[in-house]
Parts: C-alpha cells; structure tokens; sequence
C-alpha cells in the first residue's frame, strides 16, 4: 500500500497546482495561436512548448539545473541571444530605402515616444495597490514599445530578469497582433485624402552607399550611445556582411542557420520563465496593460510624424508610412501597404514604409541604451 502511494505521489497529476495547470494551457494556446492564426510562429512555438515544459510537476526543466534553466543561463543571462538575433536581422535587412529617404529616420524616432511615454506610465501604476515597480522594472516593460522583440530580451535580462517571461510574451504577442491593432489607430488619425496620397519612387543607392551605411551608423553610436552598441553593433556588423558582397556564406549562415537555431533555444528560455509561481502575479497583467499602451501610442506618434512630414513636403509623404516606424520589421510595413491598397489600389507603399520601418529598429535599440544609461548608476 505504502508503495502505491508513494507511486501516485511521484506523478505528475499528484503534484499539479492550478497554477500549474492554467500555465499548461496558457502554453497549449500560445501553440494554437502559431499553428492555426499563424501569429508570430516563429517564437510563439518554443515559447508555448518553453512552457509546458517547465510547468510539469516534479521534472525541474525549467529549474537552474534542468535544461531550459541551463540554456536560459548560457543565452539570455549572458544577452547572447538576442544579440545573435540581431546579427540576423542584419543580415536580412536591406536598408536601401532608408538610405534613399534618410528623413524617415525621423518616423522611426517618433514611433519610440511609447516607450518613454510608457516608462512614466508603469512608475504612474505603483499608485495602484498591488503593484510595485522599480525604475529598472518600468524601463523594462516600457521598451514593449519598440514592438522588437530581440531588444526587449536584452533590456529585461539586464534591468528586470524576474519579469523577462510576461515582458517577452507581452512584445511578441502584440508584434504578432500588428495586423489587428495598428489599421484602427491609423484610420482614426489620418483622412481618406491622407490615405491615399502617392509617393513617388526611391532613387537608386549605390552598392558604395550600402557598405558605408553600417560602418558610419556603428561609429555614430559608438560616439553618442556607447550603452546602445552591442545591439547596433551586432545589427550593423550582419549588414555588412549582408551588402560586402564577398562573405556569401557568412551571410548566409547568419540569415539562415545562426538565426534559427537561436530563435528555438531563445524561445524555450522564453518558456522556462514562464512558471506559475513566476507568471500568474498582478504585476503581470500591469505588464499586459502597459504593452498595449505602449504599442498604440508608439503607432500613433508614428502616424503623427508622418502627418506634419507630409504638410511640410507639400503632400509628398503619405503619413500611413509613419506606422512603421514600431519596427515589427517587415510585417507593419506590409500593414502600412495594405492599409494604403484600401484606399487606391495604384498606391504601392511597401517600400517607402521600409524606411521607417529600419529606422524603429535602429530606434529601438537606441532607445535600450537610452534607458541603460538611465538607470545603471
């Protein structure tokens, strides 16, 4: 008898909390949201999986000594993974058109007003009974509103490692709801007219123009934000590789088989934070509420940019391109095409909203930095 009970308390069923079990099917519908609505599957996949794994009772997966513990320890501790995100990103970007149009760096720049309007935000929420959050915690949760996802790994692991899990959950899953979130906001502060103004072609950028762009971005930070250049420095450094033209299977490697084998483990370290005792606290869903803030301000000073942009250039801008700049790179470009599409069906603005686009990646990293030298002594 002894023995059959000591059986039945060494399963799993034995030891499931109900914390355990809602992080299970929080996990199961992270996993149904990338298999089914396609929503950001790449890392809604291992992190759904990540979860599961280390919400199974007595298996210590998730525990510093369990794998998702250990490869959280080696990638994220340590800020590797997102830097080798970066690399990859880098390496996938063309910045052409940024170059083409370098005054939509200025778009890319106001679409991060969410993230410091957010910062002030999560400080405003220790008002509230319940939540506690220290300057590192809102800088943390604030940088939601870069919507890049790599850059708000790399901020939480250094400034708020405790709530790395809702943080990251909280980017990718309003990265992944772009298509949902921004048209509204878009619609709502532009007119139709505004909606379909057609801008005229880029001009072509010299091969020379494409090897310099990294090389001077990184000397630039290097001067001003030195807190900002791994970030910038891994992202200008898989450009380079990208447009040099004489390192193809580097460039490959980093598109292909560096960034993908990161993006599994870095997904199941996502998972491994992603605990019950962790996850299920009330400063979780500040953290929830925050990011949608984040986001739709941050599209809506994109928006507003673009607007002044285009009274200024005499109606050559249209102020949708403005949206982009949250650096969901390339899915709120595509957003911004689509939205243009709607109102005139002649109006291509995939690549004019690219520039705005890299430029909230370059943003959002800069920002980062902004906000380490903030808050590290």
């Amino acid at each position: 008898m002894e023995s059959a009970l000591t059986l039945w308390q060494s399963t799993g069923i034995a030891n499931l909390t109900w914390r355990e079990l809602l992080m299970l099917l929080v996990g199961c519908g992270l996993i149904y949201l990338a298999i089914a609505k396609r929503f950001e599957p790449l890392l809604l996949l291992p992190i759904g999986f990540g979860a599961i794994l280390c919400n199974i009772p007595l298996a210590g997966i998730g525990g510093p000594d369990g794998m998702l513990g250990m490869i959280y320890a080696v990638g994220i501790e340590t800020g590797i993974f997102p830097l080798l995100i970066f690399l990859g990103v880098g390496a996938l970007t063309d910045f052409s058109a940024l170059i083409a149009r370098p005054s939509t760096l200025v778009l890319g720049a106001a679409a991060q007003f969410g993230i410091f309007a957010t910062l002030l935000g999560a400080l405003a929420l220790n008002l509230v009974p319940g939540f506690d959050f220290s300057l590192s915690d809102a800088a943390a949760i604030a940088i939601i509103g870069g919507a890049d996802g790599p850059t708000a790994i790399f901020l939480a692991s250094r400034l708020a490692p405790d709530l790395l899990g809702a943080i990251a959950v909280a980017a990718y899953s309003y990265m992944a709801l772009v298509p949902i979130i921004q048209p509204p906001i878009m619609r709502a502060l532009t007119t139709k007219a505004e909606r379909g103004i057609v801008m005229e072609q880029l001009r072509p950028v010299s091969r020379l123009e494409r090897i310099l762009f990294p090389l001077m971005l990184l000397l630039l930070c290097a001067m001003l934000l030195p807190a900002a250049a791994p970030l910038i420095g891994m992202l200008t450094l898989g450009n380079l590789l990208r447009e040099s033209g004489v390192v193809d299977r580097l460039s490959r490697s980093a598109q292909n088989e560096i960034i993908n084998v990161v993006t599994i483990l870095l997904g199941l370290a996502i998972g491994s934070k992603l605990s019950g005792e962790l996850f299920l606290t009330t400063q979780t869903l500040g953290i929830l509420i925050l990011g949608a803030f984040a986001f739709a301000i941050g599209t809506g000073a994109g928006v507003l940019m673009g607007k002044i942009m285009s009274r200024l250039t005499g109606r050559k801008v249209n102020p949708l391109i403005g949206a982009a700049g949250v650096s969901a790179v390339p899915m709120a470009a595509r957003v911004v095409n689509k939205v243009g599409l709607e109102e005139n069906h002649h109006n291509f603005l995939l690549m004019h909203a690219m520039g705005p686009n890299v430029a909230g990646v370059i943003g959002s990293a800069v920002a980062a930095g902004v906000l380490i030298a903030l808050v590290t002594p």
